[in-house]
């Protein structure tokens, strides 16, 4: 019986054999057709359309049962480049990634006053021109925030005007989506791994990958964990609900409860972010109360992460965000212990749990990490409007 293929000439098909290929690091065709389900021909076609590309290239040989050596096939890492800015209330982080993720530049910038578009345009040339970068192996800029683009213009015409200044496309996201596309794309995470993860900032959100694909939900808004309710008569949330995990859990939730404890009270800075470090170090350094003030926080998130787990059966979860780059050990130990004893998935299949290896810069690389997808796997692109600025 003839084998079913997906088509070879759509994207798809591309998209596939660029994500077979980024997650096993090398491979052979025969290896790929494997895999993949596509015959040897599409294979050829895909392969040499990609070689002449120079999104991937061979890369020696290795044995094969029939004697015959196969010829080995990778990503050429610095054929072409993505740039990422994520955007913080006081700071812009600027990061460049290759075609495997892996990271070729990074600045954190202070945010001036000024029309976005024009900023970030002048930031985008002198942090280009800084890592100099071939102009012509720039793929694009990808612009990320907490929400899709809160205070500032509609995004299609925020895309276009910044699209036109730096004469490249742009892509704009959600900042949590961005960072579970970034931890899939450099961690070689298989396509076929259902995959998460949890973005812990001065609120939380969640992205998930399936399929090597966001998934964004009916208005790009899907993965605001944040806002899932571990306490219908809990704390009151500006969106309306009660008990919402964001309240126990976030970075802004762990530094209110630092300032009503007098011991931790004196020791946190007038700053989220700075109040949130200091506390997170005085718990690593053996401080017994703000360990409990931490270990309560990824107490409450464990349940919520829980809770997605078992509606999405997660394969793979990794915590990631700033709220997690000084202890992120204690969420770490805190969420995997509570998946081990209540996920409903334990008896079937193990959730591996993660700690990301750069939670502060995880949006950049993922913002970088969304330019490189869209443009050598254009089957996976962010949407409409982005599918029109790469290949319109």
């Amino acid at each position: 019986m003839a084998r079913r293929e997906a088509p070879a000439a759509g994207p798809g098909s591309r998209a596939l054999i660029v994500d077979v290929i980024r997650s096993a690091g090398t491979i052979s065709r025969a290896e790929l057709a494997e895999l993949t389900g596509l015959t040897q021909p599409s294979i050829s076609n895909i392969v040499r359309d990609l070689i002449t590309d120079g999104i991937i290239h061979e890369t020696g040989s290795a044995g094969s049962p029939r004697g015959k050596p196969r010829k080995l096939i990778a990503i050429s890492p610095a054929n072409r480049f993505g740039v990422g800015f994520h955007l913080g209330v006081d700071t812009i982080t600027c990061v460049a990634i290759d075609l495997t993720g892996g990271m070729v530049g990074r600045e954190v910038v202070p945010r001036s006053a000024g029309a976005l578009p024009e900023l970030l345009a002048t930031r985008f040339d002198d942090f280009t021109n800084g890592l100099d970068l071939p102009v012509d192996r720039i793929e694009g800029l990808a612009v990320v925030a907490p929400a899709p683009y809160p205070g500032e213009p509609a995004p299609p015409e925020f895309r276009a005007e910044l699209a036109a200044k730096i004469g490249l496309p742009v892509i704009v996201e959600n900042d949590a989506a961005a960072a579970a596309l970034g931890e899939f794309w450099s961690r070689r995470v298989s396509r076929e791994q259902v995959f998460g993860s949890i973005y812990v900032s001065t609120g939380i959100g969640a992205g998930f990958v399936f399929g090597g694909a966001l998934f964004r939900g009916a208005s790009f808004d899907a993965g605001e964990l944040g806002h899932l309710s571990i306490d219908y008569e809990g704390r009151a949330c500006p969106c309306g609900n009660q008990g919402c995990i964001e309240r126990y859990a976030s970075m802004a939730a762990v530094v209110e409860t630092a300032r009503e404890i007098p011991t931790l009270r004196d020791r946190l800075g007038p700053t989220i972010s700075g109040a949130h470090d200091a506390v997170a170090r005085a718990a690593v350094n053996g401080d017994r109360v703000a360990f409990e003030v931490l270990d309560r926080a990824a107490g409450h998130l464990a349940v919520a992460v829980t809770s997605v787990v078992n509606l999405l059966d997660l394969g793979r979860l990794v915590l990631t965000g700033p709220g997690v780059a000084v202890a992120g050990s204690i969420y770490t130990r805190r969420v995997r212990a509570h998946l081990e004893r209540t996920a409903h998935s334990r008896h079937r299949h193990p959730v591996t749990v993660e700690l990301s290896a750069q939670p502060r810069d995880a949006a950049g690389i993922g913002a970088a990490a969304l330019v490189v997808q869209a443009s050598i796997a254009p089957g996976h692109t962010p949407g409409p409007a982005a599918q029109a600025l790469f290949h319109g």
